[in-house]
């Protein structure tokens, strides 16, 4: 699918505020770009995507090479021809294999951008009149001379997904049904449970958690074993990718109080996983009009979805490491191996990607999380709700990290966690077809009115940091004023 009109800009935006050149984003001024070059471009940036593991390539006129300041450009493809062909069926009938690219003409502050959006190669690289493209330290090369490239993108293009690789093979009926946990895939489904075996098994076939053999035994699939294995550890390759959870005795890793290791499928085991991590939790003691009463130091809103995004969207193919779940005194850390398909600033608003499609559509028909990928919106709206301070996604070199912190007032919060807080807030309002004003981000942090001083004091802070900025320039009553995101 395109892009929807009312992402384009934000788009444009985002592409523009890279300091750094990304090698999947080409920038156009005002060149003239013949129909021959837009194909091999297409060619080169859509391989060029596979290869960093993106799902979409951008070809940008009216940008500024270096400062990636936006000028505008003549630049038309609507009205763009080669020979009696429009431009866009010219170089769809010369790309091999067939590749989505769509062209979109935008005016933004009063100029005109056409951004052209190209999807990542799939199977094999893609070729513009039969030759494939690459693209190199920001030039457009032939694949061909650079052999250790074209090698790492077949390597790429030609790696099954995880979940329809196989977890153990060639194995009868009865020992797949001692080995997934199928009562509970009957469960979790509403569906009743089949009299006989053969019920059983054809079900566990037409969701891909097993496959036929040639012997005609079965193998199970990663997706089976991943979601309704009985115990992880009888599947050599999944053993290291059963949950972890670890309490501290205090705010520190030098004193570990319990840990346990969660053997069973994420599938059935999820609210088992929810429940124990809950058990876990410091509380807080809150008065409330006649007794004193403990209330979770985090909402379980924020946990559930907090989980599922570490189990659902984590890389697999990182051998050694699995989800892994700490617990200090004073926040919570929840770690998966890989790192995200997309900007972390961009969690709230962007369309949701995941790196296990098979997986995360399976657990949407159970509940655990949602189609449209509000997973994130929900974990930001709930510690704003609880006023706890915002959450923090830290991304290393081979794994991700969410952290949830524990209350604390205004006056206790570092200056970064309030501009993530008043960048967060700013974005969730901004998907809620809100702004951010004074008066929310008070409710957001408890603030009584008369110090709204304060607040004003973060919003321009927030301004400066590029992280917010006025929705109308115009404004200028100070407590009116209304702010987006920088992207929006």
């Amino acid at each position: 699918m395109p892009f929807l009109d009312e992402q384009i800009a934000s788009i444009i935006h985002e592409a523009c505020a890279f300091e750094e050149e990304r090698p999947w984003i080409e920038f156009k001024l005002n060149q003239v770009t013949t129909p021959m070059d837009i194909g091999e471009y297409i060619s080169a940036l859509s391989n060029t995507a596979a290869l960093y593991n993106k799902t979409h390539a951008l070809m940008i006129w009216g940008v500024d090479d270096e400062t990636h300041a936006i000028r505008g450009t003549e630049f038309r493809p609507s009205r763009t021809k080669q020979g009696n062909q429009s431009l866009e069926l010219f170089i769809s009938t010369q790309l091999e294999p067939q590749v989505q690219f769509y062209f979109h003409e935008v005016n933004i502050d009063g100029c005109m951008i056409v951004l052209l959006e190209i999807h990542a190669a799939n199977a094999s690289p893609v070729k513009f009149r039969g030759i494939d493209y690459i693209r190199i330290d920001s030039h457009k090369k032939k694949l061909k001379d650079f052999p250790d490239t074209e090698r790492e993108l077949w390597a790429t293009l030609g790696r099954k997904p995880f979940e329809s690789m196989i977890a153990m093979e060639d194995i009868p009926a009865d020992f797949v049904l001692r080995l997934l946990n199928y009562p509970a895939y009957f469960d979790l489904l509403s569906l009743d449970l089949p009299n006989d075996k053969r019920g059983m098994i054809e079900a566990l076939l037409a969701d891909r958690m097993i496959v036929k053999n040639v012997t005609g035994n079965y193998n199970i699939t990663n997706l089976g074993a991943i979601l309704f294995a009985n115990d992880l550890s009888a599947f050599p390759s999944l053993e290291r990718k059963a949950l972890r959870v670890i309490r501290y005795s205090d705010h520190t890793r030098l004193y570990a109080g319990k840990e346990r290791i969660f053997k069973s499928g994420y599938a059935f085991g999820f609210e088992q996983f929810v429940t124990y991590v809950s058990d876990q939790l410091p509380s807080n003691e809150v008065m409330g009009r006649a007794l004193r009463k403990n209330m979770p130091m985090y909402p379980e809103l924020a946990i559930r979805e907090s989980l599922a995004n570490a189990l659902i969207h984590q890389n697999f193919f990182l051998h050694g490491a699995g989800v892994m779940v700490e617990i200090f005194s004073d926040r919570m850390e929840i770690t998966n191996p890989g790192t995200p398909l997309i900007e972390t600033t961009r969690f709230l608003d962007y369309p949701p990607i995941s790196r296990n499609e098979q997986m995360a559509a399976f657990m949407r028909r159970i509940g655990v999380c949602e189609e449209r990928g509000s997973g994130f919106d929900k974990i930001v709206h709930a510690t704003e709700v609880h006023q706890l301070p915002a959450p923090e996604i830290t991304v290393y070199e081979n794994m991700t990290r969410l952290t949830l912190f524990s209350s604390r007032p205004f006056s206790k919060m570092s200056k970064t966690d309030k501009l993530r807080a008043c960048y967060l807030h700013a974005c969730l309002r901004r998907v809620h077809r809100e702004y951010m004003t004074n008066a929310s981000l008070r409710e957001r942090f408890a603030i009584p009115s008369h110090n709204s001083a304060m607040i004003s004091r973060l919003l321009n802070e927030s301004c400066e940091e590029g992280l917010v900025k006025l929705a109308d320039e115009a404004d200028t009553s100070v407590r009116n004023r209304r702010y987006i995101p920088y992207w929006a």
